[in-house]
């Protein structure tokens, strides 16, 4: 079983989101990562080793060690502020 990881970064900016149409999406791309953490787009350069997965306009960022066994989610943006 994968262990679930959430930086404080990313819980904080989760909890600044009113609309529940976003939360119920955040949470359903959330679990489909838990399933196949290797759904999300490899970055390179600098975040490399980081995974990303979008979300209309906002990403998901995310890290995955298959040696360990964990998934950890670090933060959610909108694409422009990369």
């Amino acid at each position: 079983m994968v262990e679930v990881i959430f930086d404080e970064h990313f819980k904080r900016t989760i909890s600044k989101i009113k609309d529940q149409n976003v939360r119920k999406s955040i949470k359903s791309k959330i679990r489909r990562i838990v399933e196949n953490p290797e759904v999300g787009k490899p970055i390179r350069n600098v975040r490399k080793g980081t995974r990303e997965v979008y979300q209309g306009s906002f990403r998901i960022s995310y890290t995955y060690q298959k040696e360990k066994d964990t998934i950890e989610f670090l933060d959610f943006y909108h694409k422009d502020e990369q």
